[in-house]
């Protein structure tokens, strides 16, 4: 099979932070790119050959993408699956429409995990009031209550601390096809980036240690604290969910790391992750590039680690008080800063990251916290 040849054109369904650090490295590697996304100035469209400003559903739209570009290529999973299978009609389309529909939805994910023997939180399904009875007798309190779709960043769920607050939880969230799942206690949460192009070549990236905050991730770290059996054992699992998904594209697969050992999946995303955007500094193919070599056809390139490092996530919070102090950072040469071209900072919204490397992991977390603290404004 033929690579498309630098100069062609990949297409972009999703304008976030994660399609304009891909369509970045796409550029470097000498490729067009057309995005198609709803919002205006949205951050891949600014550094896009094109950026088609229209709903992913939208007929016109659609046409023009597949008039325009040779490969399609998607930025995060809560897209139209109806749009994915169109746009497969003629171009390739990398990660496809299977996984995609699998991905994007929590109750397919899980079903596809627990036909592979891979282990996820007890949960149960949630689509009416006797499905919810039968879910509130089923999962130990406290629990968690999450969309079946359209979740991300915690939002689409809610904590339940006793089942009287399952209904009330249940209407906040639409009334919407749900899973109640139980909250595990786990010593560490862990992420594993794989790429796996169209041959069936397949790379790893180290396990990163994520931490959260409110729910949104705050920092990760690599190499992840793990024994190697563990490392290995956590790489393992996600070339199989790869191979079984038969995925052309990028994978993330986060996990819980549970007091007695065993790995437990959180959940997928078949696309470059926030806890992956360590890999621009830190490794020999960063994850976008991956993304953009699967999708053009080339084979994934090496990923292995050539020194420790840790970002942190710079939310729309960090404005509160005024402009960050960009310079302070600026005058670090052991940091680097990432901002996404986002116009409005707003409470919780991921705004950017700073990357540090170091002689270890937590060295590389202590340098880039102490960067991020020296931007508050004043």
């Amino acid at each position: 099979m033929t690579i498309l040849a630098p100069g062609g054109t990949i297409g972009m369904l999703g304008g976030g932070q994660l399609g304009r650090m891909t369509a970045l490295a796409a550029r470097v590697m000498g490729y067009k790119v057309v995005v198609l996304d709803p919002t205006p100035n949205c951050p891949a469209g600014q550094v896009a050959n094109r950026h088609i400003v229209a709903p992913y559903d939208d007929e016109r739209a659609i046409a023009d993408l597949r008039e325009a570009v040779d490969v399609v290529t998607l930025e995060f999973e809560n897209l139209p699956v109806a749009t994915v299978r169109r746009l497969a009609h003629g171009l390739p389309t990398r990660p496809g429409a299977g996984v995609l529909s699998i991905c994007q939805d929590r109750l397919a994910e899980r079903h596809f995990l627990a036909r592979l023997g891979i282990a996820t939180a007890p949960y149960a399904t949630i689509v009416d009031e006797a499905s919810r009875a039968a879910a509130a007798s089923m999962v130990p309190f406290p629990a968690l209550l999450k969309t079946a779709t359209q979740g991300y960043d915690s939002k689409g769920q809610r904590r339940i601390a006793a089942v009287a607050d399952l209904s009330t939880a249940h209407a906040q969230l639409g009334g919407v096809p749900c899973i109640l799942e139980e909250v595990l206690r786990f010593e560490r949460e862990i992420s594993v980036i794989v790429a796996r192009d169209r041959e069936g070549r397949m790379a790893t990236y180290e396990p990163a240690e994520n931490v959260h905050a409110a729910g949104i991730l705050d920092t990760s770290s690599v190499p992840a604290a793990l024994p190697a059996s563990q490392a290995a054992a956590a790489r393992e699992l996600a070339l199989t969910i790869a191979q079984d998904l038969d995925l052309v594209g990028v994978l993330a697969v986060e996990l819980f790391v549970l007091p007695d050992g065993r790995l437990v999946v959180n959940e997928l995303a078949p696309r470059p992750h926030n806890s992956g955007h360590w890999s621009i500094e830190a490794c020999r193919t960063s994850q976008f590039e991956q993304q953009a070599r699967t999708v053009v056809g080339a084979p994934v390139g090496p990923t292995e680690l050539l020194a420790p490092a840790a970002t942190a996530n710079l939310l729309g919070d960090l404005w509160k008080g005024g402009t960050p102090r960009w310079d302070r950072v600026l005058a670090l040469p052991e940091v680097k800063l990432h901002l996404y071209g986002k116009d409005e900072p707003r409470r919780g919204r991921k705004m950017g990251h700073l990357t540090a490397l170091g002689p270890t992991a937590e060295a590389a977390r202590e340098r880039v916290l102490a960067a991020r603290g020296l931007l508050a404004p004043g």
